[in-house]
């Protein structure tokens, strides 16, 4: 990227993004270009395929389950093209890193609506929740435990009583318990893990 088109960006950013200053913006964005340069990927000249992503979300982030990082990408990838760009990179990490809670709520909701409908059904539950829980070789039916687990979820959040979770609902059980806003998987990044993680010249950028 020339010096130019970096100074654009960064000022564009910069505005845009609420929780990064300029110079972590420019930061973040020179580790994009770092990564990329690295890859051999066929998509490297426009961003992050979900190959090289999901490297970032283990490696960087601690995440391993599958499901969840690909629900992690589409959330990223705002403009559906399978590509992450620079701007996306950005605009990701400053509510993944640093989102307010409010901000988080929206983007777990997103990721936990699985259909894209507006709701968090109790199968979308039901599949993140196997996914994510790891199974005991003693359970002769783990899946009845899941189940027992969406029922759990559905009295505690589902407050209107419609058999589904609308955003209202998840908005209202999160604010009243905030160990919630990951009820159905890990979709935000291990606290210990990035802080530990990626220095840029001599400041954190996470």
């Amino acid at each position: 990227m020339s010096r130019k088109r970096l100074q654009q960006l960064v000022d564009s950013l910069g505005h845009s993004t609420k929780h990064f200053n300029k110079s972590e913006v420019e930061c973040l964005i020179k580790l994009f270009d770092k990564l990329v340069a690295e890859s051999s990927s066929r998509f490297a000249a426009a961003g992050f395929d979900r190959s090289m992503f999901r490297d970032i979300l283990h490696s960087a982030f601690g995440m391993t389950e599958e499901m969840m990082m690909e629900r992690v990408f589409r959330a990223f990838d705002r403009d559906n093209n399978s590509c992450i760009s620079a701007t996306e990179w950005v605009e990701g990490l400053s509510v993944f890193l640093r989102g307010t809670l409010e901000e988080k709520i929206k983007y777990c909701f997103e990721v936990y609506d699985l259909n894209g409908d507006g709701y968090i059904s109790r199968e979308e539950m039901f599949q993140m929740l196997k996914n994510c829980l790891l199974k005991q070789p003693s359970e002769e039916d783990p899946d009845e435990g899941i189940k027992d687990l969406v029922d759990i979820a559905m009295k505690k959040m589902d407050y209107d009583h419609d058999g589904k979770l609308s955003f209202k609902d998840f908005e209202k059980a999160v604010r009243d318990e905030n160990l919630l806003l990951e009820a159905f998987g890990p979709c935000l990044p291990d606290i210990k893990v990035h802080q530990q993680k990626q220095k840029c010249n001599t400041m954190y950028f996470w």
